[in-house]
């Protein structure tokens, strides 16, 4: 009797340790993959969003200057005879463009003849950077404060107001010295550049952003460190135009995912040598695989002390089963191909081969559910086509290849004509399964590294690689292949149906230089074929070559 119970106690023990050894196993490599994984690709994010907020930053900073060379080149900044004329210029300007906190006008002495709501007006700023550099050529200063005049500019929040500067010299006729024309850019607009871009991913409510002056200064970041010198080592690795992510400790003592850019500038507008820099805390980029491992550990845990159960109870009198499901686990322990073998027997055996055997299945599928979860959130449920999830991680993917192959996109966004009354008079069942037709077609039409999406209903949006010579024609080939498409008839269980499709198109960055200006001008592109007659395509560098 000794002897038999200590069997039964080995028994009970062994069940418990190989279910359990197996549960944590698999729950660990699972959760190391899974764990790398996210670090890769939340790692690759951060690098991506830190290179599109510095490119907008440079951007934005080139255009401001590109507007004073515009204004600089006037008549009556050159000829400054009606100085009303160029306050009401000023005015205009500052009205148009938010972000210049206060725009000037001088004499060659320095002293200020007209500026933006006349603040300053008569005032001399001979000896302020602004003027003399602006004597010399175009001058664009970076972040500082200005005491004087964020006293005299209107100031809701009580935050010390920031600027940056740009002027250039205002040249007459004869060649000589007009003036200098001088501007202070609000610092905030660096901020709403940051919200426009963290916007999409509001879920990740962790990531920061960071604009690091070539100092190392903290120009934007949370209020707390604004000011402060931040000293990282990858600061120092970094070269113009270059995006990379690491894991870097902080000065706070606390690990961070960590993406960092260094701008490049933008055309002929050199930079200021800002580094942008987007963080996430490690800790919070691996919570889903350990809330994953947990919960395979917890549940691998439970089904051990139940098998320990079972075996104890019945080991007396099924010992040869219960040894051969131990040696099946031995071999999946040891990285063997091999199914825990399905036993029959008494319903306990049977019960107990069963359990195992899904065991192992639910571990093992746990592993392509992050893979599939992830792949259902980027998908259109009914079509299967991308949908905007997938459309905004796409765009600056293909944005950046683009550049690289100095190619341009086509943006074709695409309308059904004729789908609600089909929708309407067939009802949903149909119009689905139009729809699922129309997106098996849509994909014909498409190339390697293209792509279309769902974007709701019956809107799509095509998004092409096209070579920057011929983009258009390119892009009116895939239009009018996707009209002939899209104008067979489709057999429903009602009948035949024939709709037609209105496309409106554009090309980044032919058309316009941000990705975001070149999507509206095709959806007005689209709205212009619909108006015009329907189941047509219409582009913009049509329509603009067209105008007079």
């Amino acid at each position: 009797m000794p002897a038999s119970h200590s069997l039964r106690s080995r028994i009970a023990l062994l069940i418990a340790l190989l279910v359990g050894a197996l549960s944590w196993l698999l729950g660990t490599l699972i959760g190391q993959y899974s764990s790398e994984q996210l670090r890769n690709e939340v790692g690759r994010d951060l690098a991506e969003l830190s290179y599109v907020m510095v490119d907008r930053l440079d951007r934005d900073m080139a255009a401001r200057a590109a507007v004073l060379r515009v204004l600089g080149n006037l008549q009556a900044l050159r000829q400054p005879d009606d100085i009303g004329e160029v306050r009401r210029l000023l005015d205009s300007l500052q009205q148009e463009i938010p972000s210049i906190a206060w725009i000037g006008f001088t004499d060659p002495q320095g002293n200020v003849q007209a500026s933006s709501n006349g603040v300053l007006e008569g005032a001399s700023i001979a000896q302020r950077p602004v003027y003399l550099e602006g004597r010399q050529g175009l001058f664009i200063g970076d972040v500082h404060e200005a005491l004087l005049l964020a006293k005299l500019l209107p100031n809701p929040s009580g935050e010390a107001m920031k600027f940056v500067d740009i002027s250039l010299p205002v040249l007459a006729g004869d060649g000589g010295l007009s003036g200098v024309l001088a501007c202070h850019l609000s610092w905030g607009w660096a901020d709403e550049v940051r919200q426009s871009i963290l916007g999409p991913m509001q879920d990740r409510r962790s990531v920061e952003f960071f604009v690091i002056g070539r100092d190392r200064d903290i120009l934007l970041g949370p209020r707390s460190m604004i000011g402060q010198r931040l000293h990282l080592p990858t600061l120092d690795e970094l070269a113009p135009g270059n995006s990379q992510w690491t894991v870097q400790q902080w000065p706070d003592g606390v690990d961070y995912l960590t993406g960092l850019t260094l701008s490049q500038g933008y055309h002929d507008y050199p930079g200021l040598g800002w580094t942008v820099v987007a963080r996430q805390p490690l800790e919070q980029a691996y919570a889903p695989a350990r809330r994953l491992l947990f919960s395979i550990l917890l549940w691998g845990s439970g089904l051990a002390l139940l098998f320990a159960v079972l075996g104890w109870l019945l080991s007396g009198y099924f010992i040869r089963p219960l040894r051969q499901i131990a040696d099946a686990a031995d071999r999946l322990s040891a990285g063997e191909i091999t199914e825990i073998p399905d036993l029959r027997g008494s319903r306990e055996i049977e019960q107990l081969s069963q359990s195992i055997r899904h065991l192992v299945e639910s571990l093992t599928q746990q592993q392509t559910a992050l893979g599939a979860m992830e792949t259902l959130a980027h998908h259109d449920v009914l079509t299967g086509l991308p949908n905007r999830m997938a459309l905004e991680k796409f765009l600056p993917q293909a944005q950046q290849r683009a550049r690289l192959q100095q190619g341009c996109l086509a943006l074709l966004y695409l309308d059904l004509d004729g789908f609600k009354p089909i929708n309407d008079s067939f009802g949903h069942a149909a119009g689905d399964h139009l729809l699922r037709e129309i997106a098996q077609r849509l994909r014909h039409c498409l190339r390697d590294g293209d792509m279309v999406a769902r974007l709701g209903g019956d809107e799509f949006l095509m998004v092409l690689q096209v070579p920057g010579q011929e983009a258009l024609q390119h892009a009116s080939l895939v239009a009018e292949r996707a009209i002939a498409a899209l104008g067979q008839p489709v057999l429903l269980e009602v009948g035949r149906v024939a709709i037609g499709c209105s496309i409106g198109g554009a090309i980044w960055p032919l058309d316009h230089a941000e990705l975001d200006e070149a999507l509206q001008l095709a959806d007005q592109a689209l709205y212009r074929a619909k108006q015009g007659g329907r189941n047509r395509a219409e582009f913009q560098r049509q329509a603009a070559a067209l105008s007079p």
